[in-house]
């Protein structure tokens, strides 16, 4: 994952804060259970009080598995509508986040209108956030938490989370902005500039408030001069140069343009 992804673990930090508030919230007092989690009928307080210890101590999958206990020994209880979604939050802790979005989506499916289904669709957008990859690799996971994330925004626009939500999205747009712009600078190695032009024109049309923009308008002057239309590639300087007249790829796009299409260059001028 790039450094830009790595401000989630601040992210992680203040979700434990929040869960430990929320814990709190439904638990009430303090309390400690038995030192193992295998299948022992208990009263349901009982139950809850020892996966919330094991939380605590950071003992965080013994906790999801606690708490999945509270569900299966007392199903019809209000404790265990708490520890579903505190199950989550333990697997999250725990790093195994498709237990933690499975978790989560269980929660929302049984409880949708629950106040805390906006904690629910948070946790299962983060747990999809923490597995991105570098650009290198499959970003099937990417997508996921960006449509995880929209939908926060969309359900949940004046909370907090949408706040959060918002700046996760133009970073993971920024990510596959990332993604494309690898594919087409790999395309004009091969000399497959059709197909370069193609990844550099999504980025422009679908990314363009990313970072990346500017690079490829670049790209896309290269590429249509490569491709024999100098026409396209002025087209594609003019924005460059309209949008971010200060930049290194303008100025190398102007010489560009210079160099390989003087007359087009001129005519436009």
């Amino acid at each position: 994952m790039t450094s830009r992804f790595l401000s989630a673990r601040a992210v992680r930090a203040a979700v434990l804060a929040s869960a430990t508030l929320f814990t709190a919230a439904c638990a009430g007092g303090g309390g400690s259970g038995p030192s193992d989690t295998a299948y022992v009928a208990r009263d349901v307080e009982t139950l809850y009080m020892a996966a919330k210890d094991r939380l605590d101590r950071g003992a965080s999958r013994d906790a999801a598995v606690l708490f999945d206990e509270v569900e299966r020994q007392h199903p019809y209880s209000p404790w265990a509508r708490r520890a579903q979604l505190m199950s989550a939050f333990s697997y999250y802790t725990a790093r195994d986040y498709n237990k933690a979005i499975q978790s989560a989506q269980r929660f929302l499916s049984i409880h949708p209108g629950n106040k805390d289904a906006p904690y629910a669709y948070y946790l299962i957008a983060l747990s999809y956030y923490e597995q991105i990859s570098d650009v290198t690799r499959d970003q099937k996971v990417t997508e996921q938490a960006l449509a995880a994330m929209r939908e926060i925004v969309r359900r949940y626009p004046a909370t907090d989370y949408a706040t959060d939500a918002r700046l996760k999205i133009d970073l993971v747009n920024d990510h596959l902005a990332g993604k494309e712009m690898e594919i087409g600078r790999y395309y004009q190695t091969t000399g497959k500039w059709l197909a370069s032009s193609l990844r550099f024109r999504k980025v422009v049309e679908n990314f363009q408030t990313t970072s990346h923009a500017p690079e490829a308008l670049y790209r896309l002057v290269e590429s249509y001069l490569s491709l024999g239309v100098p026409e396209e590639a002025q087209k594609a300087a003019a924005v460059l140069g309209a949008n971010y007249p200060g930049s290194k790829w303008y100025q190398r796009a102007y010489d560009l343009m210079e160099r390989h299409a003087p007359a087009v260059a001129t005519t436009a001028g």
